[in-house]
């Protein structure tokens, strides 16, 4: 799966579980500051990655994935193992 269209897939969830405009979505969007996501929010939104690319993604992990740019190459990462 190419960047562009992992960025697409992650905005239309963000857009959908936080209900933002997707066109405001950008790379740099920040999922706890730039979203007021609390903790549950987050937790629901890694497990939606989760689902949607069939990928597992550790606690540890998650905790370092701050911006759509970060999750978008940490799905990349994750692909190519």
């Amino acid at each position: 799966m190419e960047k562009e269209e992992i960025f697409n897939k992650i905005a239309d969830i963000i857009s959908d579980q936080f209900d933002v405009e997707r066109s405001t979505i950008t790379e740099t969007l920040n999922f706890k500051t730039d979203l007021d996501a609390d903790s549950i929010d987050f937790v629901e939104f890694v497990l939606e990655l989760e689902d949607t690319f069939n990928a597992e993604i550790s606690d540890e992990d998650a905790e370092k994935l701050n911006t759509i740019d970060e999750a978008v190459n940490y799905i990349l990462a994750q692909q190519s193992k």
